[in-house]
């Protein structure tokens, strides 16, 4: 019997005119969705207007609908100023116990680091929500020139390759975590 599909939300991060986000968040939908143990659901930052008050406006509440229903998470993140985008932030803070006990991968994009000084300090913030964060990434350096017009990698191998590893350690992690809250709700 085939185990039940695990609920991924995957996480655009940046919500700026002109991003580059799209294209990154769009390939990776596809790697995912073309899977037969995941259910996407891709959020676009951009699609939402947080407060910036903690308030519990419709957008809030419809996102963190959307964060309690997964089982997991791949946020997509540009690199700017050495970390990621504010309107990342104000996201992630605007959910509380829905992200406890759930596994977080990155896909991140930027100049010569590839996004990766992004991730290392979101992996700080989830560890506060009380999520897991996977080792595995996808990183695309100068990621403007390694996509082709269509929004397909130009190193389609290796890419494809490296996020096949990230989507099966998420898999593991999810389908773990989901049997353990499960048994027992985290945080008891």
């Amino acid at each position: 019997m085939p185990a039940e599909k695990l609920r991924l939300a995957i996480i655009l991060g940046s919500v700026r005119e002109g991003r580059f986000g799209p294209t990154v968040a769009n390939w990776f939908n596809g790697q995912a969705a073309a899977r037969d143990d995941f259910e996407v659901d891709l959020i676009d930052l951009a699609d939402f207007a947080f407060p910036p008050a903690m308030t519990r406006d419709a957008d809030v509440q419809t996102f963190t609908a959307r964060i309690g229903a997964a089982d997991a998470f791949v946020v997509v993140t540009p690199e700017y100023n050495h970390s990621y985008p504010g309107p990342l932030k104000t996201a992630l803070d605007s959910v509380g116990q829905e992200w406890r006990g759930k596994a977080v991968g990155f896909v991140s994009y930027g100049g010569i680091s590839g996004g990766l000084r992004a991730v290392e300090p979101l992996r700080v913030v989830f560890a506060e929500l009380h999520a897991a964060t996977i080792r595995e990434t996808v990183s695309f350096h100068g990621a403007r020139g390694q996509f082709d017009a269509a929004g397909n990698p130009v190193n389609a191998d290796a890419v494809n390759t490296a996020t096949t590893v990230l989507l099966n350690r998420l898999a593991w992690w999810a389908r773990a975590l989901r049997a353990a809250r499960d048994e027992r709700p985290y945080g008891e």
